[in-house]
């Protein structure tokens, strides 16, 4: 229960690593508001969470709607003490293929959304010296091959993660970034195009268990982690959990 009376708000909650981190931080005592754009599947998150949890609609490339949630949070419990910016897309393909609107697409729900949360969340994050704990990649780390949008996006992430990080460090605001290697996520599972080198992706890909990819939960492992007091002092870290994917 290292979360008990704290306030989360966890973003891309209906499914994969949103999901498991909402419910690892209601297991360990907070209150959790979640939102995605899949308004069925975070309304279905929240029931299987239980009391600790309310759904919201959330659009994070909506600045609108990234304020929304953090207010709802903060009306709801009367502060807030932890963002989890969760929510993603990924674009897999050759870079002669993705044009100007998938990769702006990319880059607005994974960087700009990341943003517009952050903004957002600052002012009361101060109040409580509250803490952020992004979603990157180890494509935030190191070249991904046909997923220049999204490497880019995860790059842009730890970039954002290490210079708020430094900003609000005499505020007590701690910013880290989690860099997961593959997850067994429904991101991952969408059919990847036949005109690639797919030799050169595998050897891009992590070590561990023969290659095996994580489960969600253990990346929600190390989320709860950074977004407790046991973190107090880590900021600007770029936490990977990749089965050894950037150690060569």
């Amino acid at each position: 229960m290292r979360l008990q009376g704290k306030v989360a708000v966890v973003t891309g909650a209906a499914s994969g690593i949103g999901l498991a981190v909402a419910q690892r931080l209601a297991d360990e005592g907070a209150q959790v508001v979640i939102g995605d754009r899949n308004v069925a599947g975070v309304e279905a998150a929240a029931m299987s969470i239980g009391q600790a949890a309310t759904a919201m609609a959330l659009d994070v490339a909506d600045e609108s709607s990234a304020r929304a949630i953090i207010d709802r949070a903060v009306s709801l419990h009367g502060g807030l003490d932890i963002v989890c910016n969760i929510a993603g897309v990924l674009d897999f393909g050759r870079f002669e293929d993705v044009d100007r609107g998938r990769w702006d697409r990319v880059i607005a729900v994974n960087l700009t959304g990341v943003y517009h949360m952050c903004h957002a969340a600052m002012p009361h994050l101060i109040e409580r010296r509250g803490n952020i704990v992004n979603m990157a990649s180890a494509a935030g780390l190191v070249g991904v091959p046909y997923n220049s949008a999204y490497s880019a996006s995860k790059h842009g992430v730890v970039g954002l993660t290490r210079a708020l990080a430094l900003e609000f460090s005499k505020e007590g605001v701690r910013i880290n970034a989690v860099c997961p290697g593959g997850v067994k996520t429904p991101m991952v599972q969408q059919t990847p195009p036949d005109n690639i080198d797919w030799q050169m992706v595998m050897r891009s890909a992590s070590w561990l268990d023969g290659g095996e990819m994580a489960e969600p939960a253990d990346i929600a492992d190390a989320v709860a982690f950074l977004a407790s007091s046991e973190a107090r002092r880590i900021t600007g870290a770029t936490f990977t959990v990749d089965g050894g994917q950037t150690a060569g």
